[in-house]
C-alpha cells in the first residue's frame, strides 16, 4: 500500500545505459524506468514510489559518479514490459495476469547546474545516512529525505 504525501528518491542509471541527458532528449523528457532486477527496489517503486516523487537522477558506474538531475514520477507503477521479452530482461516466470518485475515513468524536470559527484555526497556531514553514501548499499531505487534531497539540490548550484 502506498504512502500518503509526496516522497523523494535516488534513482541510479548507468550514463552509458540512459543518462539524464538521454532523458532531456527523450519524447516529452519522459521514461519508463524498467530493467530493475532487485526485489527490494522493485518492492519500492511497486508500493512505494507514487505520481509526484521527486527524484535524484545518479549516474552510477561512472567517473565521477554523482547525482545529474532531478526528475519526477509522472505515471504510477505497472508491469515492466522487458520481462516479457528475449532479452537481457527477459523473465521466465512472469505472466500478463502476474508480472515480477515493475517500473514507473519518469520525467526530467531539470538538470542540475554540475554533477554533484559521490565524494562531495560522502563528504558533507548532513548526507550521512544518505542510502547511496553508506558503504555496500548498492539499491538502484532508494529513499531519501527531504533534507537530503534538498542539501544535494543546494550542493549543485555551488561551485565543486
Amino acid at each position: 500500500m502506498a504512502k500518503a504525501g509526496k516522497r523523494w528518491w535516488l534513482f541510479k542509471s548507468e550514463p552509458e545505459e540512459f543518462s539524464f541527458g538521454d532523458l532531456l532528449k527523450a519524447p516529452r523528457k519522459r521514461t519508463f524506468w524498467n530493467g530493475v532486477r532487485n526485489y527490494q527496489a522493485r518492492n519500492l517503486l511497486r508500493d512505494e514510489v507514487q505520481v509526484g516523487d521527486l527524484v535524484l537522477y545518479y549516474h552510477s558506474n561512472a567517473e565521477p559518479s554523482g547525482v545529474a538531475g532531478i526528475a519526477e514520477v509522472v505515471a504510477a507503477a505497472s508491469a515492466d514490459p522487458t520481462q516479457f521479452e528475449n532479452g537481457d530482461y527477459h523473465e521466465p516466470r512472469a505472466t500478463q495476469e502476474a508480472p515480477v518485475w515493475f517500473g514507473v515513468e519518469v520525467a526530467a524536470v531539470k538538470e542540475l547546474p554540475r554533477l554533484v559527484a559521490l565524494d562531495e555526497l560522502k563528504a558533507n556531514p548532513a548526507l550521512a545516512q544518505m542510502g547511496v553514501v553508506r558503504k555496500g548499499n548498492r539499491l538502484s531505487v532508494q529513499p531519501v529525505t527531504q533534507l537530503e534531497f534538498d542539501e544535494v539540490v543546494r550542493m549543485a548550484s555551488r561551485k565543486g
